[in-house]
């Protein structure tokens, strides 16, 4: 049994995380100070006895006894983290310097979970990890492009500098169950809109693209980062390499979901990356062979069921 502390733990990604580390025998604290992850997607594990849940801003030091720690901290789609930027950038800064400073007092193996937005609006296509990235460091997006990009540098001087074990990844959009309905990322806005019936907003003209893996894939893909090799520190892309238009995934949430929502066309927000699509074979090579393996069209599935029920748990409480 190893001790592992997840920052950010009671977010989408990090419920999942927890709860499949929990289960393979693991103690697990998580960490949350709720700006965007919910004790509702961990409430199922809070009467193991091996799992923690602590209210804690690791903007502040946290100070524990552990094994592993994986960084998930920080609000991660645009409409979260522009509510408050200046937050944003010191969750990215000061919890990379928090997390590392523990990890280096006790000795535990790190992994930061970055982004594929330190590539910016990407000139490449599709993105390996040598891209340097096109990122604009004074927009509307720089708290978290730039933000994740300073831990980054964070986590490789305190491995040359300090010896500290870290890990990198850079994840790709993902989706799945847990997602906040609220937090404007294009899955989980198509799909509430869709069931709602009400228009399903593209931003531009829907011809940029993005690719989507389903969050068990990025959780597989993490744990088996986290005990890769020694020498192997990172950056790693963990992403689904299929690529879609924003037109292609609206169509197809309409089709799975039988809705009579209209397409409507708003502004493309600045900086909005046209392109985004993950070279994976460093992570086929590293990671015992990983790559995505749930369909683009399954994994909708699960996801489009696990927002028709918290949204008609919502209607029954509001007709309460």
């Amino acid at each position: 049994m190893k001790k592992i502390l997840i920052t950010g733990g009671a977010g989408f990604v990090g419920s999942h995380l927890c709860k499949r580390l929990l289960n393979e025998g693991n103690e697990i604290i998580c960490l949350d100070n709720y700006l965007t992850g919910s004790k509702k997607n961990v409430i199922e594990l809070l009467d193991n006895p091996y799992f923690e849940l602590v209210r804690h801003d690791i903007t502040e030091p946290y100070y524990a006894e552990v094994d592993e720690i994986y960084n998930l901290a920080c609000p991660a789609s645009p409409v979260h983290y522009q509510y408050n930027p200046i937050k944003t950038i010191k969750t990215s800064v000061m919890g990379a310097i928090n997390t590392l400073g523990l990890a280096k007092r006790v000795k535990a193996k790190i992994l930061q979970a970055s982004t594929s937005e330190v590539y910016g609006d990407p000139a490449v296509h599709p993105q390996p990890e040598s891209y340097w990235g096109n990122v604009n460091p004074i927009g509307t997006r720089s708290c978290y492009d730039e933000g994740k990009r300073c831990a980054e540098t964070l986590f490789m001087d305190y491995y040359l500098q300090n010896q500290v074990k870290i890990k990198i990844i850079r994840i790709f959009n993902t989706y799945g169950p847990n997602m906040n309905p609220e937090d404007g990322r294009v899955v989980s806005n198509f799909i509430v809109q869709a069931l709602k019936g009400e228009d399903i907003t593209i931003f531009g003209d829907g011809t940029q693209t993005r690719s989507f893996q389903f969050v068990d894939d990025l959780v597989e893909g993490m744990i088996r980062m986290m005990n890769s090799r020694d020498g192997f520190i990172g950056p790693v892309n963990l992403g689904n390499p299929g690529e879609f238009t924003m037109m292609e995934l609206a169509f197809k949430i309409i089709e799975m979901t039988g809705t009579r929502s209209k397409i409507i066309h708003k502004k493309l927000p600045t900086d909005d990356p046209t392109q985004r699509k993950p070279v994976i074979d460093l992570a086929k090579k590293e990671l015992n062979g990983w790559e995505p393996k749930v369909a683009l069209e399954e994994g909708l599935v699960k996801t489009i069921t696990y927002f028709e029920e918290l949204l008609s748990g919502e209607a029954v409480s509001v007709k309460l």
